[in-house]
């Protein structure tokens, strides 16, 4: 499976920005898709989730209320839209994906998301 992650950017304080990642290769054995962030000098972080099948999702408490994932199945392509950003939210995101429960092996580029204050 490879992963094609684009949208990021540049945005002010409170606005909105929308992530996609494509997948493509072996999509009929996904299983999940999430996202992760990295910001300067942290550890990377768990954002959120998307179960392939049925849609389900779950989301890191600092992100809860404020982004959304979701997914375009005949597409392939996950969505991360992220709403009320704040500058702790400036990171490089990435996607990633899993054909088990057993945790995310696959991975996309990431895409630079920078809040300006």
């Amino acid at each position: 499976v490879q992963l094609q992650a684009s949208g990021g950017g540049l945005v002010q304080t409170g606005g909105s920005l929308r992530l996609s990642c494509a997948a493509s290769g072996r999509t009929l054995s996904l299983y999940r898709a999430g996202w992760f962030r990295q910001a300067p000098g942290k550890e990377r972080e768990f954002v959120g989730s998307v179960r392939w099948s049925h849609g389900s999702t779950s989301y890191a408490d600092s992100v809860k209320g404020r982004f959304t994932i979701s997914r375009d199945n005949p597409r392939n392509t996950v969505y991360l839209q992220m709403s009320s950003l704040k500058p702790e939210d400036t990171a490089i995101y990435y996607c990633a994906a899993s054909t088990s429960g057993s945790g995310f092996n696959y991975w996309g580029q990431g895409t630079q998301v920078t809040v300006s204050s």
